[in-house]
């Protein structure tokens, strides 16, 4: 062997080649998709990241937006100089001067994120989300990673504007999930079904016959209103909106009202309250006493004619009687002789009785009564001689009731007699 040789050989085994060598053997090897743990060594105008990769002497840059799933404003609220930070390579850097490598935090933690979504969807678990944007066909919202609810599934009932729940924090059903394609489906439906079940069962526990309620008309049909009282919807029939006569609920009442109703009835077991909004308003013959006294001229419109008389509406939902024998000074078989429904008249009050809702009225009792002409004295005809009858015996003092005679008739005879002695 010769000196060089022994010499290269010597170098080779001394502590310092082999320590070198073993460095060198331990240096990894860095390819795209590896993950690799980062230390940050700058931050560059907060737009991105320059960091040495452990256990490869080399540098990677991590773009602002490859930074974090979570949004952020600055890149120093996420991360900062000497953090270690678990990184994919995404791919070669072009720029080597501001690193070999382009390397992602986001793309990692959206894996993981994929991960965790997709256990709990095998589990049929939910997950907890805000509401980051309205689209036109439904919800996006934030998990790390985009999720969308599609307009059908927003709610158990027709939503016609969904910008009051954007920024709102939702739990939602996941429904399909497939991260190669980047697609996650969630849906509301049910979980609002279920919610508004709970809501409505402890209200319609809370709540008892004749209490007073604050609402807001919800919706108006031609049967009534539903009443928004916050966990669910009351009816109001439309004989309960109104002591008159309503012929639609909308001649009342308008969508976004804001009202006071009264509860008529609870039927837990079928999700039911029956509410009343006359109930809280003065009777109609309340109202009446009041105002009206006996021998007051009121307008009225005749509203039902019968046999008997003619029911005249004096107020809302007030009707009172006008006997036949008072609509006119003559006399008539029916009141349609006089009168037609519809008709507008004057009444007098002659009677009420507001406690048994009965109101006594008259129209004649506002007409000058017609002059009757008397009839001229009939002139006396001379009295003819009356004929001469026999005499008859008396047989008692009541003789003329049972004969039909009168006591003069049976002693005329006589009587003349008398009378030519007394001359």
């Amino acid at each position: 062997m010769t000196d060089l040789e022994h010499n290269e050989h010597v170098d080779q085994t001394t502590p310092e080649a082999q320590t070198m060598e073993a460095a060198l053997e331990q240096v990894q090897e860095v390819n795209t998709g590896d993950v690799v743990k980062g230390e940050v060594l700058s931050i560059q105008d907060d737009k991105q990241v320059i960091v040495g990769i452990l256990g490869s002497g080399v540098e990677g840059v991590i773009p602002r937006n490859e930074l974090s799933a979570a949004p952020f404003e600055n890149i120093s609220d996420v991360i900062a100089e000497g953090d270690v930070v678990d990184l994919v390579v995404i791919k070669p850097n072009k720029d080597k001067e501001n690193g070999s490598f382009l390397l992602s935090r986001k793309r990692l933690e959206a894996k993981k994120i994929w991960d965790d979504i997709q256990e709990k969807f095998d589990k049929g678990e939910t997950v907890t989300g805000p509401v980051k944007e309205v689209v036109k066909g439904g919800l996006v919202v934030d998990l790390g990673i985009r999720g969308f609810v599609p307009a059908s599934m927003v709610a158990n009932y027709y939503v016609d504007d969904f910008s009051s729940y954007k920024g709102q924090e939702l739990e939602f059903k996941i429904v399909e999930i497939e991260p190669s394609e980047n697609r996650l489906i969630l849906s509301r439906k049910e979980l609002a079904e279920k919610e508004q079940q709970e809501k409505r069962s402890a209200f319609l526990t809370s709540v008892s016959e004749g209490d007073v309620l604050e609402g807001k008309v919800a919706r108006l049909t031609n049967f009534g209103a539903f009443i928004d009282l916050g966990d669910m919807d009351g009816l109001v029939h439309i004989s309960q909106i109104a002591h008159q006569h309503v012929n639609h609920p909308s001649d009342v009442l308008t969508i976004g009202q804001d009202i006071k109703v009264k509860v008529l009835s609870v039927d837990a077991e079928r999700g039911r309250i029956s509410l009343s909004i006359k109930d809280l308003q003065p009777g109609p013959w309340d109202e009446l006493a009041e105002k009206v006294n006996v021998g007051d001229v009121l307008d009225g419109k005749v509203k039902r004619l019968t046999s008997f008389g003619a029911f005249v509406e004096v107020m809302p939902a007030v009707e009172g009687l006008v006997h036949i024998s008072q609509i006119s000074h003559e006399h008539i078989a029916t009141p349609h002789e006089k009168l037609k429904e519809g008709q507008d008249i004057k009444v007098k009050v002659l009677e009420i009785k507001a406690d048994e809702q009965r109101l006594s009225l008259s129209i004649k009792a506002l007409e000058e009564k017609p002059v009757v002409e008397t009839e001229k004295p009939k002139q006396e005809r001379p009295q003819k001689p009356k004929a001469k009858r026999p005499a008859a015996p008396v047989e008692s003092e009541s003789a003329d009731d049972e004969s039909g005679f009168t006591l003069g008739d049976l002693l005329g005879d006589q009587l003349s007699e008398f009378k030519a002695e007394d001359k």
